[in-house]
């Protein structure tokens, strides 16, 4: 079992569907500042390049409420390992995960503007913490794979 699973069980059971309502608002969220400043997004060509982050020189940060979402969306025993440099969820190139990827996945584009970029990043991450205090469970970012190791989850 994952030790994630830990921290999505209680997020599911804290905050009911409420709090994984509230990060489904929070990507959509996302997904319309991008529309909305679409000059500044880039264009994803879904190459998947990125997903292999040594190759790609990055690194993916999720935080716990991300994680939980995605486990409750999998079903939490779907969670799986990192156990190379690519992210588990690119599966042939393409992401398994569409639906429910992190908030990384949804604002890096590599031909994107870096600062509007952050900016956003910064933004939503305030609105994902902000889910971990009102349900009172322990807030944490991390790697993607140290997330999915559970090295991340309390």
């Amino acid at each position: 079992m994952v030790a994630g699973n830990k921290t999505s069980k209680r997020l599911c059971r804290k905050a009911s569907l409420t709090g994984l309502q509230e990060v489904a608002d929070i990507y959509s969220w996302i997904d319309k500042q991008l529309g909305l400043h679409s000059e500044l997004t880039g264009r994803c060509e879904a190459c998947g390049r990125c997903c292999d982050f040594d190759a790609y020189d990055h690194r993916l940060y999720v935080s716990t409420p991300e994680l939980a979402y995605l486990a409750a969306g999998l079903d939490v025993e779907k969670l799986r390992p990192m156990t190379t440099s690519r992210c588990p969820y690119n599966i042939d190139g393409k992401c398994s995960v569409y639906e429910y990827r992190f908030a990384g996945c949804r604002i890096f584009c590599c031909k994107a503007d870096a600062d509007f970029q952050s900016r956003l990043t910064e933004e939503a991450l305030e609105k994902l913490k902000s889910i971990c205090l009102k349900y009172e469970i322990p807030y944490n970012y991390a790697d993607l794979a140290s997330a999915l190791k559970g090295r991340a989850v309390i």
